[in-house]
């Protein structure tokens, strides 16, 4: 049973908090002068790309929450595809949500199987390919999850530090795809990169946004209905439990990744008794070793199951989860009002891949943000994927996207993929979803 993603959207981002620190008395930094982004590099073992050449995990300098230069680690991919005389233009990967700890880090995992589909795509092609962990992950810190800045600064930095090792073997341009959590940094990454001539464009896919409508009006209807229909048999009962357990984890993660850069804010005070003893997995003991993604999702299932055997009459909604005003805490606030992406124009195209059947980020939300783009003046392209929930609009459109990026940045290698390599229409992910 495919799990929906509806509360990957409740979250962070304090842009203003990024202040240069560099030469700050107080940097934490000990190691290579700062302005030298690249730190070492080792191989990936983890897992293999057939495109791929070489995999290995690139530590580099960023700028963190805290405005003090932190290490942060990404994968960097080069292809098997003769570099061009110019350089490999690169395309920078940014992931969805794996959770804050460091065990749940990309650069400490096999590779997701619908990144594999794209990123097989674009080495075949002959792009070099960045996937940043982002800040906290795999490194000293917790993640600040969903941090539009520091998710924007964790793939520019990573691009400037490869710029640093690889010099001419890279060009300087380069692009940004990202899905879900990945989706909304592409576009913070946009952002963050608006004055820079190199950066040629960004793809979002189901991209978080809109953050408190989604926690205050599209869950709570969304698992209404959910019930609803498994009251009616039209849906597989449990449907909704895994529903708001998602929500809460994501609640969770978004909360703790707040003490990145406010140590003193109690994230527990956001959830009711019950599961405030569950979010604290989100953290871990130290807080570089919390729970991923999976793992506490079922830690949080398997309360609202046991809520429900010992509660008799009560639903889903009944589960004593986020604090019924979790909104009005000053710092919970601060966020829906910061952290939403897409609030000026971006000087590059953009274009936003968006599922109609996605319950995470709803179709009406993502349409929304990209007609608001195109009014300030951004040259968007926008892709409905018919069908499509969370994570398969990105798949189901894999050649839309590699296009995109051909058409905005050309790899310059005169390769001629086979349909094969670049239409992933076929895949499981796409069953259902119109062509």
């Amino acid at each position: 049973m495919r799990r929906s993603r509806i509360a990957l959207t409740i979250t962070s981002l304090v842009s203003a908090l990024f202040l240069t620190a560099c030469n700050d008395e107080n940097d934490d930094y000990r190691g290579v002068n700062p302005d030298q982004t690249f730190i070492s590099e080792k191989s990936y073992s983890k897992d293999s790309l057939s495109g791929a050449s070489s995999i290995k995990i690139m530590s580099y300098n960023m700028v963190n929450v805290q405005g003090k230069t932190a290490e942060a680690t990404a994968l960097v991919m080069f292809p098997k595809v003769t570099q061009p005389k110019d350089g490999y233009r690169v395309v920078v990967w940014e992931h969805g949500t794996v959770g804050v700890g460091d065990s749940c880090a990309p650069s400490n995992n096999t590779i997701n199987p619908r990144f594999k589909i794209l990123a097989d795509t674009l080495l075949a092609a002959g792009y070099v390919v960045i996937a940043p962990d982002y800040e906290g992950l795999g490194t000293r810190g917790i993640h600040p999850y969903l941090n539009l800045g520091s998710e924007a600064k964790s793939a520019i930095a990573a691009v400037k530090a490869a710029k640093d090792q690889y010099g001419s073997q890279l060009n300087s341009s380069w692009m940004s795809i990202g899905q879900s959590q990945g989706g909304h940094a592409s576009l913070g990454t946009a952002e963050f990169a608006n004055n820079d001539s190199n950066y040629k464009g960004a793809v979002a896919a189901a991209p978080a946004s809109s953050l408190g409508y989604i926690i205050s009006v599209v869950a709570p209807q969304a698992i209404q209905d959910i019930l609803g229909r498994e009251q009616a048999g039209t849906a597989p009962v449990g449907t909704a439990v895994e529903v708001y357990a998602e929500l809460l984890a994501y609640a969770a993660y978004t909360t703790v990744g707040i003490t990145a850069y406010e140590p003193k804010f109690n994230y527990r005070e956001i959830f009711q008794q019950r599961s405030q003893s569950i979010a604290e997995f989100a953290e871990g003991t130290t807080g570089e070793n919390g729970m991923c993604l999976t793992d506490l999702h079922n830690k949080f299932a398997d309360d609202i199951r046991d809520f429900l055997a010992t509660n008799a009459g009560k639903t889903v909604m009944d589960y004593p989860g986020l604090a019924g005003n979790f909104q009005e805490n000053p710092t919970v606030k601060k966020f829906l009002a910061d952290n939403q992406p897409a609030t000026k124009k971006i000087n590059s195209p953009v274009m936003i891949v968006q599922g109609t059947a996605d319950m995470a980020v709803p179709y009406p939300v993502t349409n929304t943000l990209q007609e608001g783009l195109k009014k300030m003046g951004t040259d968007v392209t926008f892709v409905p994927v018919n069908g499509a929930a969370h994570t398969q609009a990105i798949v189901c459109r894999n050649a839309e996207i590699y296009q995109f990026v051909q058409s905005k940045m050309p790899a310059r290698t005169n390769i001629v993929l086979d349909p094969s390599v670049i239409d992933a229409s076929k895949n499981v992910e796409c069953t259902g979803v119109a062509q």
